[in-house]
């Protein structure tokens, strides 16, 4: 329902009211066996009292709030056979959204039934604040579940047939524009799952007469031109087949029918043709009167007696008798050259088969004898069946949707929409979004609300993912989390991550040996491994980087080994490794490092790189890093990393140092900060275009309150040349900062 905007006075036209009173006379009438003898009095009362305090508005399209509820209610009641709940929900809806009553107090006057319907379409009113991505099944999904009385959608299904139809003639061309888009990609077919049929070609038609114009009266204009000769042709082509078939004493009847506008445009749209050029703007389906154990025999019976007459397309014979569509739908499809060369479909099927096709999924059990076993399409059916059999829908509190108990729903902060399985957690819509979001997880927010990340997702709430750059993957996680995506990629991120402390914990205790001067040999570590009870090395060295096993314990044993072994008895004098520890590590590195990493053009048989961290250059002082992989990384001395990386890996490094400059030249990115004066940027390119032997890569400059900030990427070749820069771009007027990033 549409929200409204508030005017001064609010005035019946005499017209109005006149349809107004026809269509409340109207209304009472039908479902008066529903109605309790008071209802209507204090229907009355309260819009008369809104009338009194001013509480009713026309909307954005000038409509009469109250004509417009009473409408709705009609299309209710009369198409979609609604009751008592329903139309007083419809009656007092707008009221309760705008604040001028509440839910319990309608709850006091007119009772539960009432108040539960009112409370689903608030929900829903709530959940369009949200401004959700609404071009998808799962908003459909999650508009079905969050309503959670089937009457809610039906209500909104009612009140949009009635917004397209008052709209024609609004000069409020972009709100029709939108209301017209939510009618064709979510109400339309919310219709046509319930087998409101009607009204879902109505829906549809109307939204393509408001959203391509032209296109939708060029059909209806040809549609209308050919309708007296497209009746004739019915005509000519039905006769001698009806007399062939009755000739042969089956019971059938035939039905001839005319597509929608809007299945032609859409057909037109599909093949790329023109009007002209749609075979099957009319179908002739004829339905047999047969039993069971006769139904493919008498089908195929009609196929060859039509196409004895007619010319068939062999092209486009659809045999859905010998395998039925996923859905159950059964039919044989057939098109035929009939009189005047013209292309005519026929549609050859059962009764059975006829309202299967008709009614979907719920006749289908009805002849199955298949019991509804959950889900939004069977729950759907469920209800179809319900209003085609006239079920008093008071009843439809049975209705519970299976799928509330099954899915749910949950918004991103963009607004996109995501399905999970009940009980899905924080942890798995991280991983859903992320790998990385999954494996650095801390937590989440629920509409706003921080909460952990065990927290169980619940529909139409809004989730943001908050998340830590120090957060690791742990092995509980798999009993966190619901989904099977995300517990393969916990599994996957553990793995990784014992592989790389696997590594770590290996050149730990290589360390450790080099600093105790003892070989390390990888037969006798495998077989102390194998007498420790580890059946693989890696679980060793897991336990190891875990800090499960010490490394002091495992050098004596291994000693123990070794000496055994070699059949020695001789003592060795060991220390403990317990008083072994980096005091300084800058010292260490000199001492066990003593040789010196030369960087220049002739450097061969050495995989190393320049650090993207530091961004180091001819003339730095730089010190090179061992990676995992034997390659050596090269960074600043003052580089940002430098005190984390010497104070964990302090044995991984080695000294460096530039030898030649070797033509080589070197991408810096220089971060300026100034006043934000006329020509301060075009002063700063000039300094650099000036300069020998130096070339600006790229230039991002942002203002704001009178400031600017920028960034310069240049490529040079050493430190004196971007230090003579530097000095440079100092002298600029209104230059208050340089930083090298």
């Amino acid at each position: 329902m549409l929200n409204e905007e508030k005017n001064t006075k609010f005035e019946f036209t005499p017209g109005e009211q006149e349809e107004s009173f026809e269509i409340l006379k109207h209304i009472k009438e039908v479902i008066k066996d529903y109605l309790q003898p008071d209802d209507v009095t204090k229907l009355q009362l309260h819009i008369h009292e809104g009338l009194e305090r001013g509480q009713f508005q026309r909307d954005v399209f000038n409509l009469n709030p109250i004509l417009h509820a009473l409408q709705t209610a009609q299309i209710a009641v009369d198409e979609i056979n609604l009751k008592r709940d329903s139309v007083i929900s419809i009656l007092l809806y707008n009221s309760i959204v705008n604040g001028y009553a509440t839910v319990e107090e309608m709850q006091k006057k007119f009772g539960d039934g009432v108040a539960h319907i009112i409370r689903g379409l608030v929900r829903i009113h709530d959940l369009y604040k949200k401004n959700p991505v609404i071009e998808s099944d799962n908003f459909r999904n999650l508009l079905i579940s969050f309503s959670e009385d089937m009457r809610v959608i039906l209500i909104m299904i009612a009140d949009r047939v009635n917004v397209m139809r008052q709209i024609r003639d609004t000069k409020a061309i972009e709100a029709r524009q939108k209301v017209a888009e939510e009618a064709s990609y979510l109400y339309a077919p919310l219709a046509h799952k319930l087998g409101l049929y009607t009204l879902k070609s109505e829906l549809e038609d109307l939204s393509l007469k408001y959203l391509e114009h032209d296109a939708y009266y060029m059909i209806k204009d040809k549609l209308n031109a050919t309708k007296t000769a497209r009746d004739a042709y019915i005509d000519s082509f039905i006769n001698p087949v009806k007399t062939k078939l009755e000739a042969t004493g089956l019971k059938f009847h035939i039905k001839g029918r005319t597509k929608s506008i809007h299945s032609i445009w859409q057909k037109m749209k599909k093949q790329k043709c023109g009007f002209e050029g749609i075979y099957d703007l009319f179908a002739i389906r004829i339905i047999l009167d047969s039993p069971l154990e006769k139904e493919k025999m008498q089908c195929w019976q009609v196929y060859s007696i039509i196409t004895d007459m007619y010319q068939p397309n062999p092209k486009r014979l659809r045999d859905w008798l010998s395998v039925p569509k996923s859905n159950g739908y059964e039919s044989l499809h057939i098109t035929v050259l009939g009189p005047e060369k013209k292309w005519v479909e026929c549609q050859i099927r059962t009764t059975r088969m006829d309202e299967i096709a008709e009614h979907g999924l719920a006749a289908h059990w009805r002849y199955k004898g298949i019991k509804s076993e959950g889900g939004i399409d069977n729950w759907l059916a469920s209800i179809r069946s319900a209003l085609e059999n006239n079920d008093d829908l008071q009843l439809m509190d049975q209705f519970k949707l299976d799928l509330y108990e099954d899915e749910v729903y949950v918004f991103t902060p963009k607004g996109d929409l995501l399905k999970f399985p009940k009980g899905s957690t924080i942890l798995d819509l991280a991983y859903y979004i992320h790998s990385n979001i999954g494996n650095t997880c801390t937590g989440g927010k629920v509409n706003g609300k921080a909460v952990s990340f065990r927290t169980e997702l619940h529909s139409g709430d809004t989730i943001e993912i908050i998340t830590q750059n120090s957060q690791k993957p742990k092995e509980e996680w798999l009993h966190i989390v619901k989904t099977s995506k995300a517990k393969a990629k916990i599994r996957l991120a553990l793995k990784e991550t014992q592989k790389k402390n696997g590594i770590f914990a290996k050149e730990l205790l290589e360390r450790r040996f080099k600093n105790k001067k003892i070989e390390f040999e990888e037969g006798t570590m495998a077989l102390l491994v194998k007498k420790m009870g580890y059946k693989e090395i890696s679980d060793f060295y897991k336990d190891v980087a875990d800090e499960k096993l010490d490394a002091n314990t495992i050098i004596d044993r291994y000693i123990e080994l070794r000496d055994h072994k070699e059949n020695t008895n001789e003592a060795v004098a060991t220390v403990s490794a317990e008083k072994f520890e980096y005091d300084n590590p800058d010292e260490e590195i000199l001492k066990n490092n003593e040789d010196v990493l030369t960087i220049d053009e002739n450097l061969k048989g050495i995989d190393y790189k320049l650090a993207n961290c530091c961004h180091p250059i001819y003339g730095d002082p730089v010190f090179g890093f061992v990676t995992v992989s034997g390659g050596i990384t090269i960074h600043r001395q003052d580089c940002p990393n430098a005190p984390e990386l010497r104070r964990r890996f302090g044995y991984r490094i080695v000294k460096a140092k530039w030898s030649g400059k070797g033509g080589s030249l070197y991408s810096i990115a220089l971060r300026i900060i100034g006043n934000d004066d006329i020509g301060i940027v075009s002063n700063i390119t000039n300094i650099i275009a000036k300069e020998d032997k130096l070339s600006m890569r790229s230039i991002r400059i942002e203002s704001n309150d009178g400031l600017f900030s920028g960034t310069v990427v240049v490529l040079l070749d050493d430190t004196s040349k971007l230090n003579s820069l530097i000095k440079k771009l100092n002298t600029v007027k209104g230059v208050k900062q340089i930083t090298r990033l």
